[in-house]
């Protein structure tokens, strides 16, 4: 997968050196050419200079072809906006920013951006949000049979029950997060674009129930007839 990252601060002069290391093409933007030191001799990827929100910019590092996009520079607004065009105008699937008020979770939520703000971030909540597949355990059992894991939905199933996610899945909901804030779903519950399910299940289940979270709601049920 290639991926654009606007922002070569600490933040993402990491993101750029790990997310190159698991095998993926790199490009990373910043207004200052001096930022780019912080990549290393070793950085494979396409540096360019520019404003990561300028659409030639962004062509420039190949956003086009890109699967997932990164906004961390140290302006919330420049992160929202370059985010928005990636996702608006270029129609990059998965898209994330970093914002330092966590007040503005809310409304960048309600863009339908995914947002880690910087009292809570880490490097594995932001790979989460750029490469969404695959469940990562948040907690396991001492026997390792049960584990509690972020599961990638589809937005197929936004505007769906809750309640008919589990059953088709045949897991438990532990908590959803939504808007930054984590709620415990009750059965008149249903799915919003931007939520982040968090899932109980057996751990010899995950790759079945990634499955029917990948699916829509009517592909998984022609799926079990």
């Amino acid at each position: 997968m290639h991926i654009v990252i606007m922002g070569c601060g600490r933040v993402g002069a990491a993101l750029s050196r790990t997310l190159e290391n698991q095998g993926h093409t790199v490009a990373i933007i910043d207004r200052d050419p001096t930022a780019f030191r912080r990549l290393g001799s070793g950085f494979g990827g396409r540096r360019v200079t520019g404003v990561g929100f300028d659409q030639d910019t962004l062509r420039d590092a190949g956003i086009e072809d890109a699967g997932a996009f990164a906004a961390v520079s140290s302006g919330d607004n420049s992160n929202i906006i370059a985010a928005r065009v990636a996702r608006e105008m270029f129609g990059v699937q998965n898209v994330a920013a970093r914002i330092y008020d966590p007040r503005r979770a809310e409304v960048y939520q309600r863009l339908g951006i995914p947002t880690v703000a910087t009292v809570r971030w880490t490097a594995d909540q932001m790979l989460r949000r750029l490469l969404p597949a695959g469940a990562e355990p948040l907690w396991l059992d001492p026997t390792g049979g049960v584990q509690l894991a972020e599961v990638h939905v589809s937005p197929e199933w936004f505007g769906h029950a809750a309640a008919r996610l589990e059953a088709e899945a045949g897991v438990r909901i532990a908590f959803i997060t939504r808007l930054g804030e984590a709620i415990l779903p009750d059965p008149q519950a249903v799915l919003q674009e931007g939520d982040l399910v968090h899932v109980m299940m057996r751990s010899r289940q995950v790759g079945e129930v990634e499955a029917v979270f990948d699916r829509g709601p009517d592909e998984a049920g022609e799926h079990q007839r």
